[in-house]
């Protein structure tokens, strides 16, 4: 600071900036110029224009990927915003309260770390493991249980209608958790004697959650359907592990991110591929400021 203000705060931000531009802003950039070429990986890349995202207009498969992306970014959202605030109402404010304190339901602390489990595993390893339970064979958790009742196997992930849907449930259950956790944080924030005063008036337990929990929540469920509506644009690695053949069948389940996997190391056209990640780099933006500006509210004092 004896050289100034300027100098000491330069010198704080100079590294952590350094690497932001190298490893960040950089292959953004590469990615842009590649995205402009024909390049396939070996030869030397030759510059086409806008030729790639022309094509990208009349391709089948990105466009349905887009149409997937689009029931993702509904239903991953909805479902697990739904369970999770479901979920820590219960274990925040479901129970009596004691001592002017609102508490959970009975063994609340114990669900927190069941809930939280899923977030502890790798995506890959969850895929592996619904692989096992969406199995169209007797070896299968859910189609073992219903072959020894008698009835014909379901098959989850080999029929077009219900392998996209198959996929969301594992999302669902994947993300459930991280977010019981965060709004179980947010709901904590809550002053009690808010509750205590709306009992006074005669809130029921549904009054007290629309009227009471979800305006003073507002601000964390805006941030939660800006975080599932980025996972809702990946995907990838349960799509590419679960999945028949990597997105079908069919493509069925495909996602932009297997499309950009599949034209960049199966078919080595990477300058098309770059132009594919460039599309879903723009409308993950897109999508995050439009969910920020339309959801954008006064903050709720408490």
């Amino acid at each position: 600071m004896r050289h100034g203000k300027y100098p000491f705060v330069i010198g704080f931000l100079f590294a952590p900036v350094t690497l932001y531009v190298v490893f960040v802003i950089a292959p953004y950039a590469q990615a842009f110029q590649i995205s402009m070429t024909n390049w396939r990986g070996l030869s030397a890349p030759q510059w086409v224009g806008f030729d790639n995202y022309r094509r990208l207009l009349d391709d089948g498969s990105f466009w349905k990927a887009v149409q997937h992306h689009g029931v993702l970014l509904l239903a991953l959202p909805l479902i697990t915003i739904a369970i999770a605030l479901f979920f820590s109402f219960l274990l925040n404010v479901g129970g009596k309260s004691s001592g002017g304190q609102r508490q959970g339901v009975w063994g609340a602390k114990f669900y927190r770390v069941v809930f939280f489990f899923p977030q502890v595993l790798a995506v890959a390893i969850i895929a592996v493991l619904f692989q096992m339970v969406y199995r169209p064979n007797e070896s299968g958790l859910i189609n073992g249980v219903l072959m020894k009742l008698g009835f014909d196997p379901v098959l989850f992930l080999i029929r077009p209608n219900l392998a996209l849907w198959s996929i969301i449930a594992v999302l669902v259950w994947q993300a459930v958790g991280f977010y019981v956790v965060l709004f179980s944080a947010g709901m904590a924030s809550i002053p009690g004697e808010i509750y205590e005063a709306a009992e006074m008036d005669g809130a029921t337990k549904v009054t007290l959650f629309f009227r009471v929990t979800l305006p003073l929540l507002w601000d964390t469920l805006q941030v939660a359907w800006v975080y599932l509506g980025i996972a809702a644009f990946d995907a990838f690695a349960i799509v590419a592990v679960l999945s028949v053949d990597g997105g079908g069948p069919d493509g069925a389940t495909t996602v932009l991110a297997m499309e950009i996997y599949r034209n960049a190391f199966v078919y080595s056209k990477y300058g098309y591929a770059s132009a594919m990640g460039v599309a879903l780099f723009f409308l993950t933006l897109t999508f995050a400021a439009l969910t920020l500006r339309l959801t954008k509210r006064e903050s709720v004092e408490y």
